[in-house]
């Protein structure tokens, strides 16, 4: 299946030799092994160095299985996203953007900037964008959880530029272990259930260990209309909504004859694809809403959105882990690892509707009400008139009598939420299984060989229902009888001039589309390792010689994307509100890589220098498609006392285009954006410059000031990978700085403090400019360049045809730069058992990026808006618990600082919602073990039931601003009780 390079050959035959060597090695007699002292090599996260008592230069955040139980969690994502050195990604609690997936986010760095490693071996991506689903790893297995700050490539490769997560599962388990556990709401509602099964047992004398691990996982939705502050759309802008939300009262009814489901005011927040449907004469001033009655007037109403989506998607998984090591000889181990996943992620969204869609409305067709024609007749002729309806624009003038009449066609939009079709969804089903075999040991003197083999594999099938076919809506428009279509076969005519109930099940049928889209993703890497010390490289004052490691590593990766026919269709697929079409993804990379790393002793109990040791590493890269990367570390640690551990670490890390940034065609899309400058919504501040570049653009004098503003802060876009420039590597600066300090108190044991400074500087981000950017780079900076990305159709950019090119490319920087502090300690309290203290401080000091030298540095640090997801400038999380023979209780506060609203926002926003304070919660956690086997467990999230910041629906990316709130940052699902049993044998 994959072509075998030079490099791959290598490492065979390196393969062959080393196992030959161990194979012939005779065993050690006993007379040779007897009295021989057996010191254990270890290796630890950040470096694949095997020593006795090695230490890392970089700064290495631990977190053990005790805590990770307190947190009585089955979701890997909800352990990670606890840390002060994350924020959240996709998750639970991510709907309208959702990929079905769990995936972590270091530094606020982006989930495609950080390597999940399982046992030190890379995890095989959910996705060809690069990123690792979570919801993967066995988390009944974890040992610990090892977060690196930093570059790490030169230990691990492409991808380690904000650091590496590095999950170790528990070796040589013994016995049976038995986990139930089942979390509630307050509200009796969001339930989770999770039960895990392990089973590991030696054999052949000790020799060998086998261990299998089987869960399951179901987790209920949460609507947004099951808590008050989803209910309805507050409009962030005007603040329309709040004070009806806290009073309690529902949203605003609108006027009479202009109603439906889920209908509200215009007063209210809420979407223009509306119940009835709005009508708009493209290019012109011409627009109004039908009445339920079939006539057309002023518009009356908006769609509440709201109560359809989720707070928390629902799902189900189900996995299997199996763990095998055997001892060959005392020179030869072989080990082994398959892990596989079956995972169902829900999302859903409110019903379908034509949205933006421009559709051809011929005049004749019947089932336009006679008022609302002589309505759209007369506003025509008089846009024809002034100048803004022009034959061959957005009119037809098919008997070219220069007049708008009944056998004419016009281009318009009806605006119409389809909830005859019900609400739309997406069902994720993904399958990923991962193996990795090899041998290690020692094969000359104190060297040892680890070679390995993976082999990991991500089937994903998406099946989306519930939305508009828009080709077939525009086939159903043109009849001239109200019973029949010009395209004839099955087509049935769809009446979308009123309200509720004009379309009837046979249209809903021929208007609905149901999508199916496949994903494969493979990833083949075979890996050697040779560690060891140098004996001839010893300095006098050190205790130990040069330290080595060398390894060479061929990596395959390839992803497929294939969507139907229905989702291929362009500009826009047959799926009405899906944001656009999708094409087939069909690419890869192969990398042969070569990698040393060094430590070397200099000091080993010297004055002032108890011990100091120099760490090194490079590491080239060569690609097929980008060349050659290469990254590098170097740094020390040194102990000038006992307690105190002084470590420096500066590295160069890189990222290579992924599958999606290279192979990618152009397709429609969706972005976020506040404001469309030559709409009406600027119409006041639009001068002679400023007409001019919207002309530029594709506009005509009489629509600039008039188009409508972007529909729900989102914007039509073109993306894609340009084969005429694709996009390079990411290189990144990263440098670490800090101590480590252990003093032997008689107040306190186990104590130690770590601070740590981190800079992390990414040059050549790869990406694309938003939709802002580009808008605000035309029409206020005047570039030509950005004006020429920008498709507008009848003057705006909400039809399926216009919109704003963002193809992948190269960007200026991106820069997290921060403190971060641990701390742990304990008291010994006699008769009533132990207390212990720990936390973890983060503080970010910058965290920024530009997209090139013409647009304003983004500073994300203490904002949130429709750039920045929230991010605060200091985050802690400190844990008290007390242990007193069978009976442990825990504490934990997490503490999120406030954040305003982005600079260049806030006068847009209602003033309310320009800050969000900061934010204390309290989760407790106890167990009882009742037996030598069993413990019971119990605990509660957000003691105090503290309510999520309220802050409309408009600020905040799609995927991120959900519910008038954001939800993966703050608890939207209020007090949350937790339960379990854990039986071991």
């Amino acid at each position: 299946m994959f072509n075998t390079s030079k490099v791959a050959n290598s490492i065979k035959l390196a393969l062959c030799a080393s196992s030959l060597v161990a194979l012939s090695v005779p065993l050690a007699s006993a007379q040779e092994t007897e009295g021989a002292k057996d010191v254990e090599k270890i290796s630890v996260t950040g470096s694949r160095i095997l020593s006795p008592g090695i230490e890392s230069s970089s700064p290495i955040f631990s977190l053990g299985e005790e805590e990770i139980g307190y947190l009585q969690t089955p979701e890997f994502e909800k352990i990670i996203r606890s840390l002060p050195s994350t924020i959240p990604a996709d998750g639970g609690n991510v709907n309208n953007g959702t990929a079905g997936a769990a995936t972590i986010d270091l530094r606020g760095l982006g989930a495609q900037r950080n390597l999940v490693l399982l046992n030190g071996k890379r995890m095989v991506p959910f996705n060809f964008n690069g990123q690792v689903d979570t919801a993967n790893i066995p988390t009944a297995l974890i040992d610990r959880i090892d977060v690196v700050t930093g570059g790490a490539s030169a230990v691990y490769g492409s991808d380690a530029i904000s650091g590496a997560v590095n999950v170790v599962l528990k070796n040589n388990f013994q016995g049976v272990s038995l986990d139930m556990n089942h979390s509630q709401s307050s509200e009796s509602d969001g339930d989770q259930d999770n039960i895990s099964l392990t089973i590991g047992a030696n054999f052949d004398d000790s020799r060998g260990n086998a261990v299998l691990s089987l869960s399951w996982m179901e987790r209920d939705a949460v609507l947004l209309g099951d808590r008050p502050l989803g209910l309805f759309g507050i409009n962030s802008n005007t603040g329309s909504g709040y004070q009806e939300f806290l009073a309690g009262d529902v949203a605003t009814p609108p006027p009479a004859g202009c109603g439906g489901p889920n209908v509200v005011d215009l007063s209210g927040s809420g979407s223009t694809t509306a119940i009835p449907t709005r009508f708009e004469l493209i290019g012109t001033g011409v627009n109004g809403q039908f009445r339920e009655d079939g006539t057309l007037g002023p518009n009356c109403s908006l769609f509440n959105f709201n109560p359809f989506n989720y707070y928390q998607t629902p799902a189900q998984r189900y996995g299997a882990t199996a763990l095998a090591t055997y001892e060959v000889n005392d020179h030869m181990e072989f080990y082994s690892s398959f892990n596989f996943t079956n995972t169902t992620v829900v999302q859903q969204v409110a019903p379908s509707g034509t949205f933006g869609s421009s559709f051809t409305l011929p005049l004749y067709n019947p089932l336009i009400g006679s008022q609302a024609l002589d309505f759209i007749l007369d506003g025509a002729n008089a846009a024809v008139g002034d100048g803004t309806l022009v034959d061959g624009g957005s009119w037809t003038d098919a008997n070219s009598n220069g007049v708008v009449d009944t056998e004419d066609s016009l281009t318009v939009r009806l605006r119409r939420r389809t909830l005859e079709l019900g609400a739309r969804s997406e069902r994720y089903d993904a399958e990923l299984w991962q193996v990795n075999a090899g041998l290690r040991g020692q094969f000359f003197g104190d060297w040892d060989y680890d070679f390995s083999y993976q082999y990991g594999e991500s089937n994903r099938t998406t099946v989306r229902d519930g939305y508009t076919n828009l080709g077939n809506i525009q086939n159903a428009l043109d009849t001239r009888d109200g019973v029949t279509c010009a395209v004839g076969g099955t087509c049935v005519p769809i009446n979308l001039f009123g309200g509720f109930g004009t379309i009837t099940d046979a249209s809903a049928a021929y208007a609905r589309a149901i999508a199916l889209q496949q994903q494969k993703y493979e990833q083949e890497i075979i890996s050697l390792v040779l560690t060891g010390p140098v004996d001839f490289i010893e300095l006098p004052t050190a205790g130990a010689p040069l330290a080595m490691s060398f390894g060479l590593e061929n990596r395959t990766e390839t992803g497929i994307l294939e969507p139907d026919e229905c989702l291929k269709e362009t500009p826009a697929s047959c799926q009405g509100g899906a944001g656009g079409n999708l094409l087939p993804i069909k690419g890869g990379f192969k990398v042969d890589e070569f990698y040393f790393e060094g430590i070397l002793p200099v000091f080993d109990g010297a004055a002032f220098a108890e011990s100091m040791d120099i760490e090194f590493g490079f590491r080239t890269s060569d690609f097929d498609t980008i060349g050659t990367a290469e990254s590098w570390k170097i740094g020390f640690n040194w102990r000038p006392v006992e307690p105190l551990l002084l470590r420096v670490m500066q590295q160069k890390a890189n990222r290579a285009p992924n599958v999606g940034e290279i192979a990618s065609p152009v397709t429609s899309g969706l972005d976020n954006a506040v404001i469309d400058p030559c709409s009406v919504a600027n119409a006041g501040n639009i001068d002679a410059t400023l007409t001019a570049l919207c002309v530029s653009t594709g506009m005509t004098e009489a629509q600039v000031g008039v188009i409508p503003d972007i529909i729900s802060g989102q914007i039509n876009t073109f993306n894609g990978s340009s084969p005429s420039n694709p996009p390079g590597p990411e290189e990144a600066d990263t440098f670490t700085a800090g101590f480590v300090w252990t003093p032997d108190f008689n107040w306190a044991n186990d104590f130690s403090l770590s601070v740590d400074y981190y800079d992390i500087d990414i040059s050549g981000i790869i990406g694309n400019f938003s939709a802002q950017e580009i808008l605000d780079s035309c029409y206020i900076n005047g570039d030509a360049g950005e004006c020429a990305k920008i498709n507008r159709v009848g003057g705006d950019l909400t039809g399926s045809a216009a919109g704003v090119n963002q193809f992948t490319t190269n960007l200026k920087y991106l820069r997290a730069e921060g403190i971060e502090i641990g701390f742990n300690m304990n008291f010994d309290l006699d008769d009533m058992g132990n207390l212990a203290f720990s936390g973890n401080i983060n503080k970010y000091l910058t965290q920024e990026s530009q997209s090139s030298d013409t647009v304003p540095v983004l500073d994300c640090k203490g904002y949130y808006g429709t750039s920045c997801d929230p991010l605060s400038d200091l985050r802690w999380i400190q844990r008290t618990t007390w242990s007193y023979d069978d009976i442990t209780v825990s504490l934990l506060w997490r503490h999120i600082n406030s954040v305003d609203v982005e600079p260049g926002e806030r006068a847009l926003r209602f003033e309310a919602f320009r800050k969000i304070d900061s934010y204390d919660y309290f989760d407790i956690f106890a167990s009882y073990a009742f037996t030598e086997y069993a413990t019971f467990t119990f605990g509660v999230d957000n003691m105090f039931d503290k309510a999520p910041p309220v802050l409309g629906n408009d600020i905040g990316d799609t995927s991120s601003n959900s519910g008038n709130t954001f939800p993966s940052n703050y608890e939207v699902l209020g007090r949350i009780y937790k339960a379990g049993l854990k039986f071991k044998f």
